[in-house]
């Protein structure tokens, strides 16, 4: 019998890092240093099934493939005079706008000798979103928003504007798969921001560069208290994260890095900032 998306998401046991309230001062790069340190110990089996919410402020993160804009200085200047900083991720994907209005989600899974391929990380997602939002009058769908920043083929929309999207991170036996949703604030202003960004750092090589950069059109973005037409704020996702998390059976409990996990951590945490050092000087 085939494997459904749910499958993934009733875990015997759910651990949970909730870092949605560290405030301005928690940087995006240690987001992704302690994601890769979840993974490698998802991985081995030396912690269950992980969920970690988080939030950064005014934070710009950029793809692998960013770095390589013919203009990228002048790109990074445009967004630190828009009160943001830049960071570059450790993996593909293209830039996205994180603000106090925009919960992150990484839901961590062992990788076993079966594999989890990757449409099935994809989807596990998507159901959990449509759980997560399933008392709301909306039809949410996973498809390419043409013209939203990062597209890719799980971008989720309702009435055809993106609020959310998904991307993986695979890792010594674990796999990460994150996602950011667009709780309130404007979809377009965040999108806007992106296209400028874009523009500055492209200028007249759009279209020559050997890398593809998305053709940003604002209006096809939105936050879900825009598309919903209700105050949605990112406490109110997290209680429908974890409510959901429990109707799913088995135990959550809250499980911050152990001693062995912060050596890990710490020794990710470096790559990350050597890796923006490159790229920024």
């Amino acid at each position: 019998m085939a494997k459904q998306p749910i499958d993934l998401l009733i875990q015997p046991k759910w651990r949970i890092i909730d870092q949605s309230s560290l405030g301005p001062y928690f940087d995006a790069k240690q987001s992704f240093a302690i994601d890769d340190t979840l993974c490698a110990s998802v991985g081995k089996g030396l912690s269950p099934a992980t969920a970690r919410s988080w939030v950064h402020h005014d934070t710009i993160v950029l793809g692998i493939q960013d770095t390589r804009l013919p203009y990228l200085q002048e790109g990074i200047s445009l967004l630190e005079e828009a009160g943001y900083q830049a960071i570059v991720r450790n993996s593909g994907g293209l830039a996205v706008v994180l603000d106090s209005g925009v919960l992150n989600v990484s839901l961590i899974f062992q990788d076993k000798k079966n594999g989890i391929d990757i449409d099935r990380g994809y989807e596990a997602m998507f159901e959990l979103v449509k759980r997560m939002l399933s008392s709301y009058d909306a039809a949410i769908e996973a498809y390419e928003i043409k013209g939203s920043y990062c597209p890719g083929s799980f971008d989720l929309s309702i009435g055809g504007r993106k609020f959310a999207g998904i991307s993986q991170r695979r890792l010594r036996g674990g796999v990460a798969v994150q996602i950011y949703l667009c709780a309130d604030q404007s979809g377009s202003g965040r999108a806007e921001l992106i296209k400028r960004f874009y523009d500055t750092a492209l200028k007249d090589m759009r279209g020559k560069t050997k890398a593809v950069y998305p053709d940003i059109r604002p209006e096809t973005m939105a936050s879900l208290s825009e598309l919903l037409n209700e105050d949605i704020s990112v406490q109110d996702l997290m209680l429908l994260l974890l409510t959901q998390l429990k109707e799913l059976g088995g135990e959550i409990y809250q499980g911050p890095l152990t001693p062995a996990e912060e050596e890990v951590y710490e020794k990710n945490l470096v790559r990350m900032i050597e890796r923006n050092e490159k790229v920024f000087g």
